[in-house]
């Protein structure tokens, strides 16, 4: 019986340097059945080169070349071509574990859930490496109040935040036109999870790291963010996330909580 198709997504932006190491790691999973999404974003260096390069030698890579739009049009555009039954997202400054896409596609057809969230390392110089994550506690599948709640208690973590440790399902992503809001530069990943669980009934928690985050202090996040645009970012967000606890009814009894996502700092 042949395993469900994944649809791996890794935005490409002058990753040269880092680039290779990402896509071997995907190449190499013990999961096979993928179709791995390389979206060149108007690449300077050599990505373009090595994308088309590796594409000739696994036909499960698709490469796909836009002018430089920004990394959500960069996912949205491979996610208008995807056919997998689930979405995975990579960074290519990255890499995966090598049974990464096995364990979080065995987690959800085992717990027959929408999102599976995972722990994962973060890399500081390639030698530093620690385990973060692990906010859910359950071992079995929990509801969208279950989430919500927990989800409350770290908003501002990247556990929560961030798309590369997570798999969905593709069916919900189509079925309410989700993508990646193009005029956001910060905390699209966000937005998108957030909106993502509004339409999710159940999820689970994969405690086992799988997925290397190195963390550059040369990106939008770190360089660009300023306190100022992060709070006019998060006001904008706020609604959306108002609205999530609002229609679960847990926004009265825990106003302090939800407004704490506003003035939280960011947990890698």
């Amino acid at each position: 019986m042949q395993r469900p198709l994944v649809s791996v997504i890794v935005p490409v932006y002058n990753s040269a340097a880092d680039l290779p190491r990402c896509i071997e790691s995907i190449r190499r999973q013990s999961y096979e059945n993928f179709e791995l999404f390389l979206v060149n974003d108007g690449s300077a260096d050599t990505s373009p080169q090595l994308c088309r390069m590796y594409a000739r030698v696994d036909p499960r890579i698709r490469v796909i070349d836009q002018e430089n739009r920004g990394v959500s049009a960069a996912r949205n555009a491979a996610l208008d071509l995807a056919r997998g039954e689930f979405i995975q997202f990579a960074d290519a400054d990255d890499y995966l574990a090598p049974e990464a896409t096995e364990l979080l596609v065995g987690r959800l057809l085992e717990e027959k859930t929408d999102l599976v969230i995972a722990d994962y390392y973060r890399v500081v110089n390639d030698e530093d490496i620690t385990v973060y994550g692990g906010y859910i506690p359950e071992v079995g599948a929990i509801d969208q109040a279950k989430f919500a709640v927990y989800m409350m208690d770290r908003p501002a973590s990247f556990y929560f935040g961030v798309l590369w440790n997570k798999l969905y399902r593709r069916s919900i992503i189509e079925e309410y036109r989700l993508r990646c809001d193009e005029e956001l530069s910060w905390s699209e990943d966000f937005l998108f999870n957030l909106q993502y669980a509004r339409r999710s009934a159940h999820f689970c928690a994969l405690h086992a790291p799988i997925y290397y985050y190195r963390k550059n202090e040369k990106s939008i996040t770190a360089t660009q963010i300023h306190p100022w645009s992060a709070v006019k970012v998060k006001t904008e967000i706020f609604s959306y996330y108002k609205e999530f606890y609002d229609s679960l009814g847990l926004y009265d009894e825990n106003k302090g909580k939800v407004y704490k996502y506003l003035v939280s700092l960011a947990e890698c």
